[in-house]
Order: C-alpha cells, then sequence, then structure tokens
C-alpha cells in the first residue's frame, strides 16, 4: 500500500476470528482497530476517521443491525457485514441499513481482502467514474463532484453504494444492462453472482426516487436480463 495506511475497523465478539482478520489485515498495512461489540464500535467510530468497518452482525450489548443503523446516520463509510450461513434475513436487513456488501462465515484469507478491496476502491476519490459532469434526466440531478442528488427539488440521503449506482444508471439511460454488469461496473470485478445486492439496492432507490414506486418511471426491471434506466432514447 502507498501513501498513509487505511484505517479498517473489525468488530466481532469472537475473539479468535477479531485476532484473524487484524492480522492479515495489519500484514496488508493496514491500520486495524477492534471492538467486540456495537457500543465499543461505535466509542472508536467516534474518535477516529474510518476508511472501512468490518461488521459482525450477532453480538452482545449491541447487535450489527443497530451499531450499521447508528452510523449511517452520519457517515457514509463503507461497512461489511459478517453473517453466519444461512441468515439471509439478517444480510438483507443490512443491506437495508445501509450496508455495502457481506462475507458470510467461515471466509478465508483471499477473500476477505478481494471485498475490502474492493470497497476501499469504490470509495476512493481517485478511483471516481471519469464522467465529472452533473447528470439530469427527468426530475433527477446528480453532481458526481459533490456527491449530492436531487430529486423534485429535494436533496437525497443516499448511501455511497446507492450513489454509485444511481450514477451508474443515470450514465446508461434506456438500456438494457444485465445483473453481472452492473454488479461487475458498481461493486467490482470480483463480483457477479450477487443479484440479491441489486434487489435490494434498485428496491432502495425505487422507495428513495420514485413518485409511486409500484408504478416506476425511472428503475425497470427486465425479467431474467437485468435492469433498466429510464426509456429508450
Amino acid at each position: 500500500m502507498s501513501g498513509t495506511a487505511k484505517k479498517i475497523l473489525v468488530v466481532d465478539d469472537e475473539k479468535n476470528l477479531r485476532e484473524f482478520v487484524s492480522r492479515n489485515l495489519s500484514a496488508r498495512g493496514f491500520q486495524v482497530f477492534t471492538a467486540a461489540n456495537g457500543l465499543e464500535a461505535l466509542a472508536i467510530f467516534q474518535r477516529e476517521p474510518l476508511d472501512l468497518i468490518i461488521l459482525d452482525l450477532m453480538m452482545p450489548h449491541m447487535d450489527g443491525l443497530e451499531t450499521c443503523r447508528r452510523i449511517r446516520q452520519s457517515s457514509i463509510v463503507p461497512i461489511i457485514v459478517l453473517t453466519a450461513l444461512g441468515e439471509e434475513a439478517d444480510k438483507v436487513a443490512a443491506f437495508d441499513l445501509g450496508a455495502d456488501d457481506y462475507l458470510t462465515k467461515p471466509f478465508g484469507v483471499e477473500e476477505l481482502l478481494a471485498r475490502v478491496r474492493a470497497r476501499l476502491r469504490r470509495a476512493n476519490w481517485s478511483d471516481a467514474p471519469p464522467v465529472r459532469q452533473v447528470l439530469r434526466y427527468g426530475e433527477i440531478e446528480l453532481d458526481p463532484q459533490s456527491l449530492t442528488v436531487w430529486c423534485r427539488g429535494k436533496m437525497l440521503k443516499l448511501t455511497r453504494t446507492e450513489f454509485d449506482l444511481l450514477h451508474y444508471f443515470m450514465r446508461h439511460v434506456g438500456k438494457v444492462l444485465p445483473h453481472r454488469l452492473i454488479l461487475q461496473s458498481v461493486w467490482g470485478p470480483e463480483y457477479g453472482d450477487e443479484s440479491e445486492y441489486l434487489r435490494v439496492y434498485v428496491g432502495r432507490l425505487r422507495r428513495k426516487i420514485e413518485a409511486d414506486p409500484v408504478n416506476p418511471q425511472y428503475f425497470f426491471t427486465e425479467h431474467g436480463i437485468g435492469y433498466r434506466f429510464g426509456n429508450p432514447g
């Protein structure tokens, strides 16, 4: 890694897992903080300018979902949640609260590092898409430089992943975009099969942007293929 070391907070009540993740991240040049529960995590979050949070969902005192909700009230720092196999409902709930990605336990070092690098890459200003001008479509106005979105005269509160996804859609108005293409363009080349990401995030954008999410004017589902934003030119 070059420049200042990225700061990563690892939150998990399992000591062995905390040490495993911390040791492997530290060995790659990251500055790592650890917490055993949500309360400890929030204390560190409030005093340290973090670049990424790895957050377990099942913890005592304050679970990962509540911790994620509180962090998202004031920050768009990337959050990767840790889930046990089969915890689909918790995974979706975490996405609804603003988590950006997930890892299913048990996971390997290379999978962990790939997800960490992908999230940091998307969060890095230097890796922002080359299109810099303000984009407008219908009642939506998106400014890539200030990371702001306005709809019907109101500024929307979006997570960074929501912003990146909307930005991608607005750069490809009217085109049918396959699931894999969207995932690899927004989440990174390591992705492609996580269609549940798109279901959750497109649903979130519909609720925030569409006047009537049941009868969308912007986000259209192309069944068996992917999504289309807006009407063909």
